[in-house]
């Protein structure tokens, strides 16, 4: 077979803009790498990008080898994979920062494991408990994996539980869970995420819960700015400033130079730097049209499972990008969350590239069902046309 022949399987338009953004994430990254790579040891902004490259690499080239199998047949696997990404963050907390787990290769981070897993988990069980959807009892069960994961997540890293928690629930309104629970638990779970941000506000730095140090100290910087301050935030806004509504060209920025998050929390700040508000509309358009993608191959999908995991995946993918963007532009506090499939990081491009490999498995399956129901009609459309001419033909 040549290599002309080969076709990618699933939906198209989301095949370009995944490429897009990885091509976006190459050149970002390449930017802004070199002030975090210099302060590490054994390593170069070279070495980093390459790193990096590679990942981004794998994560794609991942992305279509899972797209060529039957989504079906993963989900055991990805059960399993769900489990064991639980392991592995029971096992992470017992490490220095809680959110690494170092490997004889690599490190990783579970977390991003977790959340994906945590999707196709919730797709599944939502498939098992089909019949009892609007059962309360079904609703307190769905919920117990979703806050079990983000008990566990919690204490590396906050914004990720929360995040977690927040994709796992809209999940379930795909799902088909009962509308009067799923609304009165998502005004319980507000009151109780603003009463837990406004502990830590007012006590996190006098308490030695966790990191509670650390989520009370961005609490505070967010509402009490010092604009004579040279953090990583006050830097970000003025290379959003900076960068007006073309950049300033790519490669020229002065603040990814002297911030240490310029490639991770950080970048999409960067981006408006070098390429301006134009870059960053682009950027907001293709994940817009990315979760769009995903909500017509969910609602095209006959299967619960294909639908509902579609949905979520999306779901936690576009909630991802809008924080981080939040963050970079200083209407949220710093949470942590990178820009999906464009800020450094091989964890996450190698599970959200599992995440994708999957969304267009179940589009590649839509498409053959299409295929096959269109063929058949055309086949009871000729034999009608076929046996109406024999009638119509006159007796010899």
């Amino acid at each position: 077979m040549k290599w002309s022949q080969i076709k990618l399987r699933g939906d198209t338009s989301l095949w370009v803009v995944f490429f897009l953004l990885c091509v976006i994430s190459v050149i970002a990254v390449y930017s802004t790498i070199g002030l975090v790579a210099e302060s590490l040891p054994n390593t170069t902004p070279m070495k980093m990008f390459i790193k990096h490259a590679v990942f981004v690499l794998t994560g794609f080239v991942g992305a279509i080898v899972i797209s060529f199998v039957n989504y079906r047949k993963l989900t055991k696997l990805g059960v399993l994979c769900f489990y064991l990404s639980l392991v592995c963050l029971v096992v992470v907390l017992f490490t220095a920062d809680r959110r690494w787990l170092p490997l004889p290769i690599f490190s990783f981070q579970p977390s991003e494991m977790a959340k994906v897993f945590l999707i196709l988990f919730l797709a599944r069980m939502i498939v098992a408990k089909k019949e009892t959807l609007q059962d309360n009892k079904t609703f307190y069960e769905l919920l117990i994996p979703i806050f079990g994961t983000a008990l566990l997540i919690a204490p590396g890293n906050l914004s990720t539980a929360m995040l977690v928690v927040m994709a796992s629930y809209i999940t379930l309104y795909f799902g088909g869970v009962s509308k009067k629970m799923w609304w009165k638990w998502l005004v319980y779970g507000v009151i109780g995420g603003v009463a837990l941000l406004g502990v830590f506000y007012l006590v996190g730095d006098k308490i030695d819960f966790m990191r509670s140090g650390t989520w009370g100290h961005r609490l505070q910087a967010w509402l009490h700015p010092n604009p004579d301050e040279l953090s990583q935030e006050n830097m970000a806004r003025m290379a959003i400033a900076r960068g007006g509504l073309f950049g300033n060209g790519i490669g020229t920025t002065i603040h990814g130079r002297l911030m240490t998050q310029a490639h991770n929390d950080f970048i999409f700040a960067i981006i408006i730097e070098e390429a301006g508000t134009f870059a960053a509309t682009i950027i907001l358009a293709l994940y817009a049209w990315f979760y769009f993608r995903c909500i017509r191959i969910a609602t095209s999908c006959p299967g619960t499972f294909g639908s509902v995991f579609v949905a979520g995946m999306g779901t936690l993918i576009l909630l991802q990008a809008i924080i981080n963007m939040l963050v970079a532009t200083g209407v949220f506090p710093v949470t942590g969350q990178t820009l999906p499939f464009i800020s450094h990081g091989g964890s996450s491009f190698l599970f959200l590239g599992v995440g994708m490999g999957l969304i267009q498995s179940v589009a590649a399956d839509n498409k053959r069902r299409e295929r096959l129901a269109k063929k058949q009609a055309a086949e009871e459309e000729a034999l009608e046309t076929s046996e109406a001419e024999t009638v119509a033909q006159p007796a010899v």
